[in-house]
This record gives C-alpha cells, sequence and structure tokens, in this order.
C-alpha cells in the first residue's frame, strides 16, 4: 500500500514537473505592448507599514515624485500596530497617516481590510487602488502602467517584483535570481497564454468597484495568494504588467530569510487547503483550464512537501542494507531521460539572466550559492506543513535604505 502511494506520487511529481516546464517556455520570448492611454485614473496608493520607521520615507519621496498628474493620486500609509515614528515620519511628507491599533488582529491583510472600510466612507472615492510595502521603491512611470491595464478593462494587476538590494548577500542575490525567474517563466508566460497571474504581495492594483464588490477578504498569512484564487474563482484573471517595476528589499541573513519564507508556506497550506478542491472541481465542470492551473498552483506547496517526503523515504531505503521495500520510478526509465530533465531545470535560471539582460559575473556565480538556497526550502516546507495552524504574523524588519536612482543605477 505504501509503495503503491509512493508509485503514484511520484508520478504526480513528474507530471507537475513537466507541466510547468512546459508552461514555462511560453515565458522565453516577450510579447510588447505599446498601449498608451492619458492619465485618467484615480488612485487611492496604500502603503502597508509596521514600525517602519526607517525606510517609509524614501519610498513615500519616490511616490510623491511618480510622472503622473499630483491630482490624480493620494498617498495613505497604514501605520498598523506600530510603536515607533511611522506615523509622524508620514504626515511630515504631507501624505495620510492611517494609524490602526488592533494587538488582536495582526498582519497586513487585516490592515488593508481595516483600510479599505476607511476609504469607502471617504468623500473622494478613486478608481483605483494600489498597493504597496512599506520597504519597496517603484518605477516612476508605475501608475502610467496601471492607467493603461484599466483603460484597457483589466480589474487585477501586478507589477513585475525585483529586489531592491541583489549584491547586499548570497541570500539577496538567490532572492533576486528567484524572482527574474518565476517573472518570466511563470508570471509572463502564463501573461502570453492569457492565463491567470498570481499577485506578490506589493505592487499590485486594483479597480476599486471590483474591491467593494468582492471585499477584501483575504486575511490569511499569504493574502496575496489567497486573493488570487478568490479572484479565479470569480473568473477574473489578475493581469501581469512586466514593465511596472517594485523593487522589494529582501532578508541579508539565511536565518531572517528562513522565518519569512516559513511564514509564507504556513500561509500556502492554508489557501491549499480552502482553494485547491473547489477550483479543481469548477475546472473539471466548467472545463476552465485557467482554474485548473490555479488549482494545481495552490497546492505546490504539498508538491513540495510530498517531493521532500518521498526523496527522504527512497535514500533512507537505499541506505539500510537490506533489500529495498519501496521503487523508485526512475529505475524503470532510461538513464538519459533524468539527466536531461534535470539539465534542462538548471539551465533556465542563466537562460533567464540573459534574457533579462543580467551583465554581473558576480551575480551569474551566485546561482552556486541559490543551489542551496532552493534545496532549503525543502525543510522549510517540511516544518511548515507541521506548524500550519500558527497564524502569528511576524514582522521581517527592514533596513535598507536607498533611493530610486541608487537601485536603478547599479549594472547587475
Amino acid at each position: 500500500m505504501v509503495n503503491s502511494l509512493l508509485i503514484f506520487f511520484q508520478i504526480f511529481l513528474a507530471f507537475v514537473g513537466v507541466y510547468q516546464f512546459t508552461i514555462s517556455l511560453f515565458g522565453i520570448v516577450r510579447k510588447r505592448r505599446h498601449l498608451q492611454h492619458k492619465p485618467q485614473k484615480s488612485f487611492a496608493v496604500l502603503v502597508a507599514a509596521h514600525n517602519e520607521e526607517q525606510v517609509v520615507g524614501a519610498l513615500i519621496e519616490n511616490l510623491k515624485n511618480l510622472d503622473y498628474p499630483k491630482e490624480l493620486y493620494d498617498i495613505f500609509v497604514i501605520c498598523d500596530n506600530c510603536t515607533d515614528g511611522t506615523a509622524e515620519i508620514a504626515r511630515s511628507y504631507g501624505v495620510h497617516a492611517c494609524e490602526r491599533q488592533n494587538p488582536h488582529l495582526r498582519g497586513k491583510g487585516h490592515a488593508i481590510e481595516w483600510m479599505l472600510k476607511e476609504l469607502w466612507g471617504m468623500q473622494r472615492q478613486y478608481d483605483a487602488i494600489v498597493m504597496f510595502d512599506a520597504d519597496n521603491l517603484v518605477g516612476n512611470d508605475f501608475l502610467l502602467h496601471m492607467n493603461n491595464d484599466l483603460c484597457e478593462g483589466k480589474q487585477v494587476i501586478q507589477g513585475y517584483l525585483d529586489t531592491k538590494n541583489p549584491s547586499d548577500s548570497w541570500v539577496t542575490a538567490s532572492y533576486a535570481i528567484t524572482y527574474w525567474y518565476c517573472n518570466r517563466l511563470w508570471q509572463l508566460s502564463r501573461r502570453n497564454l492569457n492565463m491567470a497571474n498570481f499577485l506578490g504581495g506589493t505592487g499590485m492594483c486594483f479597480e476599486a468597484g471590483l474591491l467593494k464588490e468582492m471585499g477584501w477578504g483575504a486575511t490569511s498569512l499569504v493574502e496575496d495568494l489567497e486573493f488570487s484564487m478568490r479572484c479565479v474563482k470569480r473568473g477574473i484573471h489578475p493581469v501581469l504588467n512586466y514593465d511596472a517595476k517594485v523593487y522589494d528589499e529582501k532578508p541579508l541573513t539565511f536565518k531572517a530569510s528562513s522565518r519569512q519564507r516559513l511564514r509564507w508556506m504556513q500561509g500556502h497550506f492554508t489557501v491549499a487547503r480552502h482553494y485547491f478542491f473547489p477550483l479543481l472541481w469548477a475546472s473539471i465542470k466548467e472545463r476552465n483550464f485557467v482554474k485548473f492551473d490555479a488549482a494545481l498552483y495552490s497546492i505546490s506547496v504539498y508538491s513540495t512537501f510530498i517531493g521532500f517526503v518521498a526523496t527522504a523515504i527512497l535514500w533512507i531505503d537505499n541506505i539500510i542494507p537490506a533489500q529495498n521495500a519501496f521503487t523508485s520510478i526512475y529505475f524503470y526509465l532510461p538513464l538519459w531521460l533524468p539527466i536531461v530533465a534535470i539539465s534542462l531545470t538548471a539551465v533556465m535560471f542563466p537562460l533567464v539572466m540573459l534574457l533579462e539582460g543580467i551583465k554581473s559575473g558576480k551575480m551569474y556565480a551566485h546561482l552556486l550559492s541559490m543551489i542551496v538556497f532552493q534545496l532549503s526550502w525543502l525543510p522549510i516546507t517540511f516544518y511548515a506543513f507541521f506548524t500550519q495552524n500558527n497564524k502569528q504574523w511576524s514582522h521581517t524588519q527592514h533596513t535598507r535604505v536607498l533611493r530610486l536612482e541608487e537601485v536603478q543605477s547599479k549594472q547587475i
């Protein structure tokens, strides 16, 4: 029985791998979009902040200088359970500092839900809501790109997520390479195929009417993924805007990175439990491939968990000096097949870097250390499975104060 399950899971994981690799091929070629609409949409720009006095000022300066009519957007800093000077700094820049104190409902999802209710009660109403994290920096043309997509009828838009500090450590370099890979071969490929993209937690834009109709309702540890699934379930496809750049600060140390990724995986398990079967059933009932893709993505955390467990069982079975009790499907495949599969997977990372115009030899050297980073997802996901009921938000401290000009001037 156990051996049959193990074989089934290996076949399932092989299917997932081939499926995602096939999808990723459609991201190699970038289709240029040259749509340009006159600025007409109004925006409420929300900045989620919890004790971010060190970095929030740089983002506010950045946002106040966007290439977009100033009368068409307002900036609101959500000072969520702050005990530092975040609110005072926001007010000193002349933007709205909206203070929230609720120690029982902590985390960005709850803060956004509260802020949206505040917005709906204000005299001025906006065409769209844009969300950033306090440690971000934003391309000066970000709102222009959001305006273009909104004018084309898009309702949920995700910007291009890049890394603000890729050269700070091997950990931040690994994040950067991973983001380039996901932007190109996960997100752009789905945009090219007219499939649903997935929200990334920041650099997100929502049509206000849609948010009023749906409500936010995404208060898990991964509110971005949760809202993505809610959208797809309703037949709304979030779209990627590849030209709208957002630069996100990444943790410097492996310890801080592990804590952040553990929170992501814990939240991902929650979303998988709530959305996999409804989306899978809907995809079969409606013959809807986009919902099938979203269902498969929702359980990618289980794929990682099962892959780790299955690999551990097979390795232990081979090490124990006795007749092997479990079967590896790779014993029945020609030796060249897994070698080719691994090689193709590995070559995709440097290929993406070339496609993204990365020139730094040091960054390519980090491809080696990134192997450790990618493998570390396995024990993190394993631990997250047994602690997935932990709903406590863990704050990642941000200290890297950079200006947009510094980030864009660095040749990577």
